[in-house]
């Protein structure tokens, strides 16, 4: 008996907490950002350059690989293909705009690349974003 007043207290004391910070979240009240960081997250940017760098190479090597390469424009354009010789013209023109769409993220991932380029040199003329 006194192991089941226990539980029901512990969960008594939770629900009330999950109340509490439920209500709190509700006000629409937002909690003051940090004074260290800046309110554009310079620094967070700058801490993640070079995995963003990395990844951006990543996509643009999987775009740009072979037909034998999972994601590629190449592979792609080969299942058009392949659709097209076997008839599906429901199935080649869901590819055909796949790759259509495929064809268009290696130049916006090129500028992204150019404009990541431009945000790695302000981070070191910056502190990496801990000066403005």
């Amino acid at each position: 008996m006194h192991r089941t007043k226990t539980v029901v207290a512990a969960l008594a004391a939770a629900a009330a907490l999950l109340t509490a910070s439920g209500t709190a979240a509700a006000d629409g009240s937002t909690p003051a950002p940090s004074a260290s960081a800046p309110g554009d997250g310079a620094q967070a940017l700058c801490k993640r350059v070079p995995k963003i760098d990395k990844r951006i190479d990543r996509a643009l090597k999987r775009l740009n690989g072979t037909n034998k390469t999972r994601g590629s424009v190449a592979r792609l354009e080969q299942r058009v293909a392949a659709a097209r010789t076997a008839g599906h013209d429901t199935i080649e023109t869901y590819l055909t705009n796949k790759l259509t769409f495929r064809k268009t993220l290696a130049p916006t991932l090129e500028q992204r690349k150019t404009d990541l380029a431009e945000v790695k040199k302000w981070c070191a003329a910056h502190d990496n974003g801990a000066s403005a």
